[in-house]
């Protein structure tokens, strides 16, 4: 059989690997009611309702589940671990479902998950994952050609019967140049999807979710970087699934998967468990790293970047032994461990159990751990691979759930607004009796304060009066003597020989003309440069001046002057 990962997220040469593009939400009819609730109901209630992610394998049961605190902090509010035993050694879950369902129900009892919506994610080996290219279509368009599975007859072209499959598909890319669009395509098994969820309910959960186990480490990557703030291309990761179940390179570029499957033999899987022989280890190790250094130069020749480290997810209890050998046969790339909770806040009472020298087994149940189910659409126009849902009566249920969150928003709000009316209605009639009755019991010894009071405000209301007019009269009262004396006193000593005053005007404030008479030019010019001398005098200027008057009197022979003095600010 031909493993799905050979061809996964491979196009024709000329496409390049698509990128997402939002659809637009405007296209997305929605009523004037739903609008309204939607809004009413909160942005934590459109993004979904609380999950618990849970991965199965027939080692042990993983539960997870996280939220957020008032800080925007990420949370592991609730992690067990439940081991099973009694299994054989290469078993797989949908071989043993009452086993695996019996053990899922103590899990549960023992690590005291309240919600029943579970998200679980089903191997790489059971889906089929594309991405194809059409003609460009409109929503509608679409629709009706996948009603009618032409669309999928024509573009995937399986061996089997449509109908014995679950289809989830998305537009991720629009591209009205070349009239194309890129859609991702992701099935499995109906048999298949019904048998894990039978598991589910036979442990006491409810299917809401059922992903794709790469598509979840994608999820648990996108979030980790996020929350640590890693410094990488924020637009490139790379990942390596290493293990003995999957072996993958997931290439996240601009958002998108880019994986290629890595071949083990049958008995490298016992040569990765025991590692007694190093020289078969060395073996596989050589295999291995030339399939990863393939899948690398070939995306960095398409793509042109530079892959400089890779997160390594496995469980392999020796994984470290393994990634030595892998740096020394690719000594120019990285090969870390990646941290699922990292960033994340552990309470006190979970840390022990996530104490853990290799925590990168956890990234399916962590990544189904940060997904909501998608009830009013908050992820349709994010991203698709973070929207996958292979659930085959997910619409039906996506539509109960939004029924059921309107009838408790309804009910809700009901109830709110009744106990509010009544609770108001209450609280005045008991407010008004209690402050009547205590008006009523001291009346007469109010008035009779009343009164008083008012006779003392009276006076005092006088009082108050002649003093605020007799300060305001104070306030009015000014004496400028001092600063007269010292500024005659500076005038006095700036008059140069031949030169007389005959009047000298002040205005009380800031100004005074100095009216007389010069026996020159010369004179009147060293008056003003002596008077601007002067401390208190700021500026000194010829205002006017006269000729002599013809005669025999001397005095005709001077010249008048009249010069404005400005006073400075004291």
């Amino acid at each position: 059989m031909k493993n799905p990962l050979a061809n996964l997220f491979k196009k024709k040469d000329t496409v390049d690997a698509p990128s997402v593009t939002p659809e637009a939400p405007s296209k997305k009819k929605e009523n004037f009611f739903q609008k309204l609730i939607k809004n009413r109901l909160g942005k934590s209630s459109v993004k979904g309702e609380e999950i618990v992610g849970v991965d199965l394998t027939t080692n042990e049961i993983r539960l997870a589940q996280i939220s957020t605190n008032k800080s925007n902090q990420w949370i592991l509010e609730k992690f067990y671990t439940h081991k099973i035993e009694d299994l054989p050694e290469n078993a797989t879950v949908l071989e043993h479902p009452d086993k695996i369902g019996d053990e899922l129900k103590i899990a549960l009892q023992k690590s005291k998950i309240s919600t029943s919506n579970a998200a679980i994610a089903i191997p790489v080996t059971s889906a089929i994952i594309r991405v194809v290219t059409s003609p460009l279509m409109t929503d509608e368009e679409l629709n009706n050609a996948v009603k009618t599975d032409s669309l999928w007859e024509n573009l995937v072209q399986l061996t089997d019967n449509l109908d014995d499959y679950s289809i989830f598909h998305q537009v991720i890319n629009r591209n009205p140049t070349e009239n194309t669009m890129d859609i991702l395509f992701v099935a499995s098994k109906l048999a298949d999807i019904n048998s894990y969820t039978d598991i589910i309910k036979k442990g006491g959960l409810n299917a809401v979710i059922i992903d794709v186990k790469c598509f979840a480490l994608k999820s648990a990557v996108d979030q980790i970087n996020q929350i640590s703030g890693s410094i990488e291309d924020s637009n490139l990761t790379a990942v390596l699934e290493f293990g003995l179940d999957e072996n993958y390179v997931m290439i996240l570029y601009e958002n998108n998967p880019i994986i290629t499957d890595i071949f083990i033999r049958g008995q490298d899987r016992k040569t990765l468990v025991e590692s007694d022989n190093q020289e078969e280890m060395e073996a596989l190790v050589r295999r291995y790293i030339t399939q990863v250094k393939q899948a690398v130069q070939d995306f960095e020749t398409k793509y042109e970047k530079r892959i400089r480290n890779l997160k390594v997810t496995s469980n392999l209890p020796n994984v470290e032994t393994y990634l030595a050998s892998f740096r020394k046969n690719l000594v120019n790339t990285g090969f870390n461990l990646f941290d699922p909770l990292d960033g994340i806040k552990i309470p006190a009472q979970l840390e022990e159990n996530v104490k853990l020298e290799n925590r990168s087994y956890l990234s399916t149940v962590l990544g189904l751990a940060f997904r909501k189910l998608d009830v009013f659409g908050y992820f349709k126009f994010v991203t698709a691979v973070k929207n996958i849902n292979l659930l085959p009566n997910r619409d039906t249920m996506i539509q109960q759930k939004r029924a059921k969150a309107f009838s408790n928003f309804a009910f809700k709000g009901i109830v709110g607004v009744v106990a509010a009316v009544y609770i108001i209605l209450f609280g005045l009639s008991f407010w008004q009796i209690t402050v009547l009755n205590n008006k009523i019991s001291d009346y007469d010894q109010v008035v009779q304060n009343h009164n008083l009071k008012t006779k003392e405000i009276e006076n005092l209301s006088k009082t108050l009066g002649k003093l605020n007019k007799q300060m305001e009269l104070s306030k009015s009262i000014k004496s400028n003597k001092k600063i007269s004396f010292r500024v005659l006193a500076q005038i006095a000593s700036a008059v140069p020989k031949r030169v007389k005053f005959t009047k000298l005007d002040y205005n009380g404030s800031n100004q005074i003309l100095i009216e007389g008479m010069a026996a020159s030019d010369q004179d009147i010019l060293k008056l003003i440069s002596n008077l601007n001398n002067k401390k208190l005098i700021s500026q000194a200027s010829l205002a006017s001046m006269t000729l002599p008057n013809s005669g025999g009197n001397t005095n005709n022979t001077m010249k008048g002057f009249l010069i404005a003095c400005k006073l400075e600010n004291v």
